[in-house]
């Protein structure tokens, strides 16, 4: 990897870089990037959709047909059971990651080593997963395919902070949601595609996730952290630095809070798309109307995203897109709860797709600005991720647990009151519009 000749405030001024991992937090402007912004910024769109493909394949489609394959009957129970333990280590796993990753020193920098090595060994576990033929075998891989992607994951979200400035953040951050969302929607239609050729779809993900992160890495490099100041490590310390004071740190604590109830709505719904259609819609084949249900949430997606990014940056303000969005995410839950048909779950789809879109231009740059200190971008990134992780271990345990009780209709109210409550925990971060 060869770095440019271009001066380097990082390279040719150590105390620049020192004083700005230590002194910096989430406010202020990194340092400009070795290949300049532009680059990255569209650079960050196959990043993501190297990881976030995984996550709309997997979990959504070839996971749920591979537990089923195996015993139907007690396939939602084990898809629960197995879901829980996966998001229960990917919890986990991003905080650790972004920790190991602050204190990296490399001439590749902090987060490049990670973010490879990352997805090396979570394309090796996917390969793992396609040959699992038991339930017990499947509990072991999900959950390291989980907690090896979430070891790239969690250095890549840390690349904003890091590298760019406070003005072109909510274009960046909807860069990136476009990356996540096509990422997570394209792998619905990819893997459905795959739908009775699970191990065939397991490889293909794998070998795409590996090419897109190392490209990344490739042609964005990052300045050299050898000359850091190495932070002395003590377990104590380290164990606490997952514990963000909500009364110092006020506005983190509701940034958070917003994003763990919007996303635990959003997934108490989306979570059992493939059971949802087929058991309380009677959809016959779900497998068929799962690539036109991800194409019209891109329908949605995408194009709120493009727009509301750059618009925030020209306005400056974060928190009434934030706040819109999570209100038309409760209001889309309602159709199918109210007139439970496919046409319903079509039309929810792509005015929830407006409402994740909006949320996801947006919602990451305001994360950014809240982050307590340069010196842990990564290890608060992995925190503040918590709240989109914690709800996939909490939904497939609660959820399933209503679904079975209640029936599916039962997940729809929760997800709307979620959603409602999540969008008025903005109102109380005061560092940013």
């Amino acid at each position: 990897m060869t770095m440019s000749s271009e001066p380097s405030p990082l390279v040719d001024n150590p105390i620049t870089t020192n004083t700005f991992i230590g002194e910096a937090d989430g406010s202020d402007d990194p340092p400009t990037p070795i290949k300049g912004v532009r680059r990255l910024l569209w650079w960050s769109i196959p990043a993501n959709l190297g990881i976030f493909i995984v996550w709309g394949s997997v979990p959504s489609i070839l996971l749920p047909q591979q537990v089923q394959l195996i015993d139907k009957a007690q396939g939602l129970a084990n898809l629960t059971i197995i879901a829980t333990i996966g998001a229960l280590a990917a919890l986990i796993a991003q905080p650790v990651a972004g920790q190991i990753s602050d204190r990296t020193r490399s001439r590749f920098g902090r987060r490049a080593p990670w973010i490879v090595i990352g997805g090396l060994a979570g394309a090796l576990s996917l390969v793992g997963l396609a040959f699992s033929h038991s339930i017990w075998a499947i509990a072991i891989m999900w959950p390291l395919v989980q907690i090896t992607f979430n070891f790239a994951q969690g250095p890549l979200s840390a690349v904003m902070p890091d590298r760019v400035p406070l003005k072109r953040r909510g274009t960046f951050s909807a860069l990136v949601g476009v990356g996540t969302m096509v990422g997570a929607l394209g792998g619905q239609i990819i893997g459905s595609l795959f739908f009775n050729s699970i191990s065939v779809g397991y490889i293909f993900f794998a070998v795409f996730s590996i090419v897109m992160l190392t490209l990344f890495c490739v042609f964005n490099p990052d300045y050299p952290s050898t000359k850091l100041q190495p932070e002395p490590f003590k377990f104590i310390d380290f164990v606490k630095t997952f514990w963000v004071n909500p009364i110092k740190h006020p506005d983190f604590f509701w940034a958070f809070t917003g994003r763990l109830l919007l996303y635990t709505g959003y997934f108490a719904v989306t979570q059992f798309q493939l059971y949802i259609l087929e058991n309380y819609l009677h959809v016959k084949t779900p497998q068929a109307v799962i690539p036109l249900l991800g194409l019209i949430s891109i329908a949605g997606i995408v194009p709120m995203m493009i727009i509301s990014g750059p618009i925030s940056d020209k306005v400056g303000r974060r928190k009434p897109f934030v706040f819109a969005a999570s209100i038309v995410m409760a209001f889309a839950l309602v159709l199918p709860w109210v007139w439970p048909t496919l046409t319903s779950w079509m039309i929810m789809t792509f005015i929830l797709g407006l409402g994740f879109g909006m949320f996801g231009a947006v919602d990451q740059a305001l994360m950014t600005q809240v982050l307590p200190s340069a010196k842990s971008f990564a290890k608060d990134l992995g925190v503040v991720n918590i709240a989109a992780t914690l709800p996939q271990t909490v939904a497939p345990a609660v959820g399933g647990a209503i679904a079975l009780t209640f029936g599916y209709g039962g997940l729809f109210p929760v997800g709307i009151v979620l959603s409602i409550l999540g969008a008025f925990c903005v109102w109380f971060i005061k560092s940013s519009k």
